[in-house]
């Protein structure tokens, strides 16, 4: 009687259990897996500075002058109000460079954040419409945010901060992948 060793079960096809395509081809989380990964422009960092700046340097000119005239205990509220004005500072560039996007073969990958991470992938074929948005701070600096519509609204996404060119003809482009990808359902 020949006894041979029990054999390690299949991995389970994780892909399956949503309907949608092997585990193989997903993204993983935060893993460079060869999509081309295109990072927001540097100038989303520099206009959520300004809004910074802007926010917290009329805070800072009221407690200087409360402490200088009425009572110099308000110097401790100016220095919590710089410390928060740094930390925001280094802050808004480390939000602003995890922020990429990709398109794949059949969907475009939005990811974001470095401590809560998160990863939005929506299908082509589920696209709506998309949106290019330009706020008056984003025409200033020649920005732009995507923004994307399914049937569900808890399911789009959005780009902030690409050059309003490329805004443009990423609109275009996912317009027309969202076409070809629909014709097909």
């Amino acid at each position: 009687m020949s006894t041979t060793p029990p054999q390690p079960l299949p991995e389970p096809d994780r892909g399956s259990a949503l309907g949608s395509r092997p585990a193989a081809a997903s993204v993983r989380l935060y893993d460079d897996t060869g999509m081309p990964w295109q990072p927001v422009s540097q100038r989303l960092a520099t206009a959520r500075h300004l809004v910074l700046v802007l926010v917290l340097a009329p805070l800072l000119v009221v407690l200087a002058v409360l402490a200088v005239f009425v009572w110099t205990w308000f110097w401790v509220g100016v220095a919590l109000a710089a410390a928060a004005g740094l930390w925001g500072w280094w802050l808004v560039g480390r939000q602003v460079s995890a922020i990429s996007w990709a398109e794949g073969l059949e969907e475009l990958v939005v990811r974001r954040g470095r401590l809560f991470r998160s990863v939005v992938s929506v299908p082509y074929g589920r696209l709506q419409y998309v949106d290019v948005q330009s706020g008056p701070l984003e025409r200033r600096f020649d920005m732009a945010t995507v923004e994307l519509h399914t049937a569900s609204p808890d399911s789009g996404g959005q780009i902030p901060g690409l050059p309003t060119g490329e805004a443009e003809r990423l609109r275009e482009r996912l317009a027309a992948r969202g076409e070809s990808q629909r014709a097909g359902l």
